[in-house]
């Protein structure tokens, strides 16, 4: 047992943290463990692998991700700030060599191999760059007369803007939607929120007239007769015949003949051999950890914690609701894996980083470091 009077960094993290969130979050990871043995195996034989080809890896991709989780949710806010800042000017630069000399694939280059390992950069830039972005949201409650706002959308335009290149749109959306929702958190006026809706409307139009990709994926969702719709049609099959309860463990059909029934259809999976009943018990944890978080957050006296802590749950959340949403045939298919379900590495690193950071910035701290900060009495006149 673990008391309390005890002064070693491991009992100081034990009684700070927020226990039932990471409970939530382990319960998550074991379920991506669990599913990805139901899942991965028809699609490993089917081009020529190990059946256990992706479990295994699923599996080996958890253990750094959980000394990262763990480990990060060990910083103070301040160092948070500063490795967030190191790890998004690393990913930068990544996916600039990316754009460069990544490999085309399905006319997109998002991908990269160093020393063996691929690598998808973007998905390391959006944890760290929620961080950054909330740091300066929070100096421009704290200092007005720094250009931080305008130091925040250059950053949004930088990374967006390497975002479409690749082209990844699905990732742009996210990005947008999350640095949106920080800036209007952090007080924006009415006609900014005009003012960005506009603007995302018109490069969504834009997106639609001009790039094939999309335009494709647009007029397939608003009528299915239009061209290739194999995997949304299986995928809804996948939930009709599971019902409430499912077909049972490794009875399921629609893997068998999915491409991505380990990585973006997982849900499908779920709901075909576990039933509608994980379903709702998987999007019930999604929730708490997103309603969660936000409740810890806002109880923050630290600007830049709240702002920061407030973005990662939405990142999780809308990565979450995006990816089920797909798979119920309610927006337009776009390839984003369900947190610590689906099977990707890059995936998993990244969002343990930056569920280690909700972890660390939602911890009980003392007044004391608080007000170290600078940020609280910010906090107070913001309030």
């Amino acid at each position: 047992m673990l008391s309390r009077e005890e002064r070693t960094p491991f009992s100081e993290w034990w009684w700070t943290v927020d226990k039932p969130l990471l409970g939530a979050i382990l319960v998550l990871m074991l379920t991506g463990v669990i599913l990805s043995l139901a899942a991965s195996p028809p699609v490993a034989t089917r081009i020529g692998l190990d059946p256990f080809h992706f479990f295994s890896r699923h599996v080996l991709f958890l253990l750094p991700s959980c000394l990262v989780l763990l480990g990060v949710s060990f910083l103070s806010p301040r160092s948070i700030r500063r490795s967030a800042l190191i790890i998004f000017a690393m990913s930068i630069v990544l996916i600039a060599v990316t754009l460069a000399i990544g490999p085309e694939v399905k006319g997109s280059r998002r991908w990269i191999t160093l020393l063996g390992v691929n690598i998808q950069a973007s998905e390391i830039a959006k944890p760290s760059f929620v961080v950054i972005a909330a740091w300066l949201f929070a100096e421009s409650t704290r200092r007005p007369e720094m250009p931080a706002t305008s130091m925040a959308l250059v950053l949004l335009l930088m990374l967006v803007s390497l975002l479409v290149m690749e082209p990844d749109f699905g990732q742009t959306m996210l990005i947008l939607m999350v640095w949106g929702s920080l800036f209007f958190i952090a007080g924006m006026r009415m006609i900014w929120v005009f003012g960005l809706a506009g603007a995302a409307a018109a490069g969504l139009f834009s997106a639609y007239l001009f790039v094939p990709h999309v335009a494709g994926r647009i007029k397939r969702f608003m009528n299915p007769a239009s061209g290739d719709t194999f995997q949304v049609d299986t995928a809804m099959e996948a939930f009709y015949n599971g019902g409430w309860f499912g077909l049972g463990p490794g009875e399921g059909i629609a893997k068998r003949s999915l491409p991505d029934s380990h990585t973006d259809f997982v849900f499908a999976v779920a709901a075909e051999e576990f039933g509608i009943i994980l379903c709702l018990a998987m999007l019930a944890l999604f929730a708490f950890v997103v309603i969660r978080t936000l409740s810890r957050a806002y109880a923050n006296e630290d600007m830049f914690s709240r702002f920061a802590a407030s973005g990662l749950a939405i990142l999780f959340g809308v990565q979450a609701a995006i990816n089920m949403s797909v798979n119920l045939q309610l927006i337009p298919a776009k390839g984003m894996t369900l947190p610590f379900i689906s099977y990707g590495g890059s995936s998993i690193v990244s969002l343990a980083y930056g569920v280690g950071m909700m972890l660390a910035l939602t911890r009980l701290r003392p007044r004391t470091e608080v007000e170290a900060s600078g940020h609280a009495e910010a906090m107070r006149s913001y309030a």
